[in-house]
């Protein structure tokens, strides 16, 4: 290589670190990010044709994840090669690149002797992160003595770089499948509080009433049947909440917004005059904690309007020691029947599955008869991190 041809080169690949490190930074596609950097390697090194692998989950394959300038036939051939295949499993395996200058053996393994055409030299270059490989991209040449040392230098702190970008991505996806691992639990435990156990409560309910109908005692059936009855109607409004939760993402604006909507509905759809007292402005929750309070509150609100035959109610959020504490209280009624005679009702399990949200978040539900008229329920709760205050 002459002086001027290496001072280019090495030129070229300072500038290509710098685009490469940019583009990092700003968060570009991976797939996007690989092609448009094989091109200006390749014109660097002065090669032909380049690839880039990837470790698969298990570890026994590379595979195949961007590519310039090879064949068919290889790119069928090459998709996916064993983790220890010639030059590219010696990089994967090690920490410099590897030079082969000779590629019959790729061909042999492929099954297909012209796969890689005029291609008979190749550098393979690990993709590390933090010492560990996670790929290799090779470069692969139809003649001459290949890169000289400066220029290997530059091809190994590019590797560097793409295999922070391989790190990157395989944070993404994982971060993705822990993601949709924890909704579809959640929709499980949605599902299994709202509905499995009002379509237990019901079938503990059908022998009751099939041996009242026996005996003819017309007033047990009519119970009895007016239990199910409620319970298929809270069964059928939790499936369609838990379908519109799903549907759309928590309120980007935060709790009190939610807290807000929720009571907004109760006047607009009920007629009850409803009042939210925020004596924690700006109180942040895990969103753990904003589910269950939202599930709590919109129960408990949606009891008051089945139940409590109520003109006025308050929603109350108060913040003191680390513990949350939030009140829904009516001028109703009452619940005190449907709490304190498990049974009698069609709102018990309804307030059973308040309480085991409650206990998810360390907390504890009471409800008791409001000073004068109506009902309280009080949910408190030890918050997981600090409140953040506007």
């Amino acid at each position: 290589m002459t002086g001027e041809a290496h001072l280019s080169s090495v030129d070229a690949g300072a500038g290509l670190l710098g685009d490469l490190a940019s583009d990092l930074a700003a968060d570009h596609d991976l797939p996007d990010l690989l092609k448009r950097f094989l091109e200006p390697l390749l014109r660097m090194a002065g090669a032909d044709a380049g690839a880039v692998r990837a470790i698969s989950d298990d570890g026994d394959q590379l595979q195949l994840v961007s590519s310039v300038g090879l064949p068919e036939l290889a790119l069928q051939a090459e998709g996916s090669v064993h983790h220890r295949c010639g030059a590219c499993g010696k990089a994967a395996s090690g920490e410099a690149p590897i030079w082969a200058s000779e590629l019959s053996a790729c061909a042999r393994l492929d099954g297909v002797d012209d796969a890689l055409g005029d291609f008979r030299r190749m550098v393979a270059v690990p993709l590390r992160h933090r010492g560990r490989v996670l790929g290799v991209y090779s470069l692969f040449f139809s003649q001459g003595a290949g890169p000289g040392p400066e220029v290997l230098a530059v091809l190994k702190s590019v590797g560097e770089l793409l295999g922070l970008a391989l790190n990157n991505a395989r944070l993404e996806r994982e971060h993705l499948r822990a993601t949709v691992m924890h909704e579809r639990q959640r929709m499980a435990a949605e599902v299994h509080d709202s509905i499995a156990q009002t379509l237990a409560f019901v079938r503990m309910r059908l022998p009751l009433v099939e041996e009242a109908m026996r005996s003819h005692d017309e007033a047990n059936s009519m119970r009895y049947l007016s239990d199910m009855r409620g319970a298929v109607g809270e069964a059928h409004a939790s499936l369609r909440a838990i379908i519109s939760e799903f549907r759309a993402p928590p309120d980007p604006r935060g709790l009190t917004h939610a807290l807000q909507d929720r009571i907004g509905q109760l006047r607009e759809r009920h007629g009850i005059q409803t009042e939210l007292v925020d004596h924690a402005p700006g109180l942040s929750l895990s969103t753990t904690e904003e589910a269950q309070v939202l599930h709590i509150v919109s129960e408990a609100l949606a009891n008051v309007a089945r139940h409590a035959r109520a003109s006025h109610a308050w929603l109350s959020l108060t913040l003191q020691d680390g513990r949350v504490e939030v009140r829904v209280e009516d001028d109703g009624c009452g619940l005190v029947a449907i709490d304190g005679v498990p049974g009698e009702g069609d709102g018990h399990h309804g307030i059973e599955i308040m309480r085991e949200r409650a206990r998810r978040i360390g907390g504890e539900l009471e409800i008791r008869p409001r000073q004068g008229l109506g009902t309280m329920l009080r949910l408190n709760f030890p918050m997981a991190r600090e409140a953040v205050r506007s």
